[in-house]
């Protein structure tokens, strides 16, 4: 059975953390705020299994590229997260 992309009904920007997490040495945790998933009401869903795609794109003409084929094709918009170094004073 295909994987159904979870879609937003609203426009959501928000900010978080990853953290490193002990117990199981890895930097593998994505706490999300609360209106991201308010937005995706689904991944409340204690009993369903959620998997996700990356796509890291080398420079702008290939991220282009893909953003032209997704129109396109009419798939659905991906989310967009950017990774920040925090500054010491946080």
């Amino acid at each position: 059975m295909a994987n159904i992309t979870l879609t937003p009904k609203t426009f959501v920007e928000s900010t978080g953390r990853l953290s490193y997490n002990e117990s199981t040495r890895s930097w593998g945790t994505l706490r999300f705020k609360s209106e991201l998933v308010k937005e995706f009401r689904q991944l409340k869903e204690k009993s369903s299994t959620f998997s996700y795609k990356v796509l890291l794109f080398r420079n702008y003409e290939e991220f282009e590229k893909k953003v032209k084929d997704l129109i396109k094709n009419k798939e659905p918009i991906p989310l967009l997260v950017w990774f920040e170094k925090e500054s010491k004073e946080h």
